[in-house]
Protein backbone atom coordinates (compact mmCIF):
# COMPACT_ATOMS: atom_id res chain seq x y z
CA UNK A 1 0.00 0.00 0.00
CA UNK A 2 1.32 3.49 -0.50
CA UNK A 3 1.83 6.51 1.84
CA UNK A 4 -1.24 7.62 0.02
CA UNK A 5 -3.92 5.14 0.61
CA UNK A 6 -6.92 5.67 -1.65
CA UNK A 7 -5.61 9.90 -2.53
CA UNK A 8 -4.36 10.20 -6.13
CA UNK A 9 -1.29 12.77 -5.78
CA UNK A 10 0.62 15.24 -8.59
CA UNK A 11 3.89 16.78 -8.13
CA UNK A 12 3.66 20.04 -5.24
CA UNK A 13 4.81 22.54 -7.38
CA UNK A 14 2.23 21.55 -10.10
CA UNK A 15 -0.59 22.74 -7.46
CA UNK A 16 0.80 25.99 -5.02
CA UNK A 17 -2.94 26.65 -4.32
CA UNK A 18 -2.92 23.33 -2.79
CA UNK A 19 -0.17 25.38 -0.17
CA UNK A 20 0.17 27.87 2.32
CA UNK A 21 2.14 30.71 0.54
CA UNK A 22 5.76 29.79 2.55
CA UNK A 23 5.38 26.02 1.24
CA UNK A 24 4.91 26.96 -2.26
CA UNK A 25 7.90 29.12 -2.18
CA UNK A 26 9.80 26.10 -0.31
CA UNK A 27 8.92 23.02 -2.69
CA UNK A 28 9.61 25.02 -5.75
CA UNK A 29 12.85 23.53 -5.72
CA UNK A 30 12.22 20.64 -4.37
CA UNK A 31 11.77 16.89 -6.38
CA UNK A 32 10.18 13.97 -5.18
CA UNK A 33 7.31 16.09 -3.30
CA UNK A 34 3.74 15.23 -3.92
CA UNK A 35 0.76 17.11 -2.81
CA UNK A 36 -2.93 15.53 -2.64
CA UNK A 37 -6.40 17.81 -1.52
CA UNK A 38 -8.28 16.40 1.06
CA UNK A 39 -10.97 16.98 3.20
CA UNK A 40 -10.06 19.84 5.48
CA UNK A 41 -12.08 17.98 8.49
CA UNK A 42 -9.97 15.34 7.57
CA UNK A 43 -6.57 16.85 8.33
CA UNK A 44 -5.87 15.21 11.51
CA UNK A 45 -3.63 12.57 11.45
CA UNK A 46 -5.69 9.78 12.74
CA UNK A 47 -8.75 10.82 10.85
CA UNK A 48 -6.82 11.27 7.45
CA UNK A 49 -5.16 7.77 7.85
CA UNK A 50 -8.68 5.93 8.80
CA UNK A 51 -10.35 8.35 6.07
CA UNK A 52 -7.98 7.42 3.24
CA UNK A 53 -6.36 4.42 4.13
CA UNK A 54 -2.89 6.02 4.51
CA UNK A 55 -0.92 4.00 6.93
CA UNK A 56 -0.21 5.62 10.72
CA UNK A 57 3.50 4.79 10.79
CA UNK A 58 3.54 6.70 6.96
CA UNK A 59 2.81 10.05 8.64
CA UNK A 60 4.96 12.38 10.33
CA UNK A 61 3.60 15.30 12.83
CA UNK A 62 5.48 18.65 13.30
CA UNK A 63 5.15 20.62 16.24
CA UNK A 64 6.43 23.99 16.87
CA UNK A 65 7.88 23.86 20.25
CA UNK A 66 8.82 27.20 22.23
CA UNK A 67 10.94 28.02 25.12
CA UNK A 68 12.75 31.31 27.14
CA UNK A 69 16.39 32.20 27.24
CA UNK A 70 17.34 35.35 29.11
CA UNK A 71 14.12 36.89 27.99
CA UNK A 72 14.16 35.63 24.23
CA UNK A 73 11.65 33.38 22.89
CA UNK A 74 13.18 30.83 21.21
CA UNK A 75 11.42 28.24 18.63
CA UNK A 76 11.89 24.74 16.59
CA UNK A 77 9.74 22.55 14.60
CA UNK A 78 10.14 18.48 15.35
CA UNK A 79 9.69 15.92 13.06
CA UNK A 80 8.56 13.07 14.44
CA UNK A 81 6.47 10.07 12.97
CA UNK A 82 2.96 10.01 13.81
CA UNK A 83 3.53 7.12 16.22
CA UNK A 84 5.72 8.59 18.50
CA UNK A 85 5.77 11.74 20.76
CA UNK A 86 8.34 14.45 20.44
CA UNK A 87 10.74 14.34 23.88
CA UNK A 88 9.93 18.46 24.18
CA UNK A 89 11.40 17.82 27.76
CA UNK A 90 14.47 16.24 26.99
CA UNK A 91 16.16 16.53 23.58
CA UNK A 92 14.25 19.81 22.82
CA UNK A 93 14.99 21.37 25.48
CA UNK A 94 18.50 20.82 25.82
CA UNK A 95 18.82 21.79 21.73
CA UNK A 96 17.06 25.17 22.21
CA UNK A 97 19.08 25.50 25.28
CA UNK A 98 16.14 26.87 27.76
CA UNK A 99 15.30 25.76 30.76
CA UNK A 100 11.15 24.60 29.90
CA UNK A 101 10.55 23.70 26.55
CA UNK A 102 6.62 23.54 25.54
CA UNK A 103 4.69 23.36 22.30
CA UNK A 104 4.12 26.90 21.17
CA UNK A 105 0.72 28.51 21.67
CA UNK A 106 -1.30 28.01 18.58
CA UNK A 107 -2.75 31.43 17.57
CA UNK A 108 1.64 32.62 17.97
CA UNK A 109 2.90 29.08 16.25
CA UNK A 110 -0.01 29.79 12.96
CA UNK A 111 0.80 33.20 12.91
CA UNK A 112 4.43 33.18 12.83
CA UNK A 113 4.62 29.90 10.94
CA UNK A 114 2.13 31.77 8.25
CA UNK A 115 0.22 28.17 8.04
CA UNK A 116 -3.01 27.01 9.29
CA UNK A 117 -3.52 25.16 12.90
CA UNK A 118 -3.43 21.06 11.69
CA UNK A 119 -1.44 22.32 8.42
CA UNK A 120 2.11 22.96 9.81
CA UNK A 121 4.73 21.57 8.45
CA UNK A 122 8.44 21.63 7.94
CA UNK A 123 8.89 23.04 4.42
CA UNK A 124 8.68 27.37 4.55
CA UNK A 125 9.08 27.69 8.37
CA UNK A 126 10.86 31.12 9.46
CA UNK A 127 14.72 30.38 8.72
CA UNK A 128 16.10 30.78 12.35
CA UNK A 129 13.77 27.86 13.57
CA UNK A 130 15.98 24.69 14.01
CA UNK A 131 13.84 21.92 12.24
CA UNK A 132 14.61 18.61 14.51
CA UNK A 133 14.03 15.56 12.22
CA UNK A 134 13.46 12.46 13.98
CA UNK A 135 16.33 9.62 12.45
CA UNK A 136 13.15 7.43 11.64
CA UNK A 137 11.44 10.29 9.44
CA UNK A 138 14.86 11.07 7.76
CA UNK A 139 15.54 7.26 7.13
CA UNK A 140 11.71 6.57 5.73
CA UNK A 141 10.92 6.56 2.28
CA UNK A 142 8.95 9.35 1.97
CA UNK A 143 6.58 10.26 4.70
CA UNK A 144 2.57 12.34 4.80
CA UNK A 145 2.71 15.83 6.68
CA UNK A 146 0.80 18.97 6.02
CA UNK A 147 0.92 21.34 3.25
CA UNK A 148 0.40 24.38 5.89
CA UNK A 149 -3.46 23.99 5.13
CA UNK A 150 -6.02 21.86 6.11
CA UNK A 151 -7.68 20.96 2.74
CA UNK A 152 -4.30 18.70 1.35
CA UNK A 153 -1.42 16.87 2.47
CA UNK A 154 2.50 16.34 1.46
CA UNK A 155 4.36 13.24 1.00
CA UNK A 156 7.97 14.38 1.20
CA UNK A 157 10.81 11.81 0.99
CA UNK A 158 12.87 11.80 4.08
CA UNK A 159 16.11 12.79 2.47
CA UNK A 160 14.45 15.64 1.54
CA UNK A 161 13.21 16.16 4.94
CA UNK A 162 16.81 15.87 6.36
CA UNK A 163 18.12 18.19 3.51
CA UNK A 164 16.17 21.42 4.59
CA UNK A 165 17.46 24.33 5.49
CA UNK A 166 17.93 24.56 9.47
CA UNK A 167 17.45 20.76 9.72
CA UNK A 168 19.40 18.86 12.20
CA UNK A 169 18.75 14.62 12.52
CA UNK A 170 18.24 13.80 15.52
CA UNK A 171 18.25 9.82 16.86
CA UNK A 172 15.50 9.20 19.41
CA UNK A 173 13.80 12.59 19.15
CA UNK A 174 10.59 10.67 18.69
CA UNK A 175 9.68 7.87 21.66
Amino acid sequence: MSVWGSLSAVPAADRPDLLAEPVAKAVAGLSGVEVAEIDPALADTAAFCEAYGSPLEASANCVVVSGKRAGEVRFAACLVLATTRADVNGLVKRRLDVRKASFAPMDQAVELAGMEYGGITPLGLPADWPVLVDARVAAAEAVIVGSGIRGSKLAVPGAVLAGLPGAEVVEGLGN
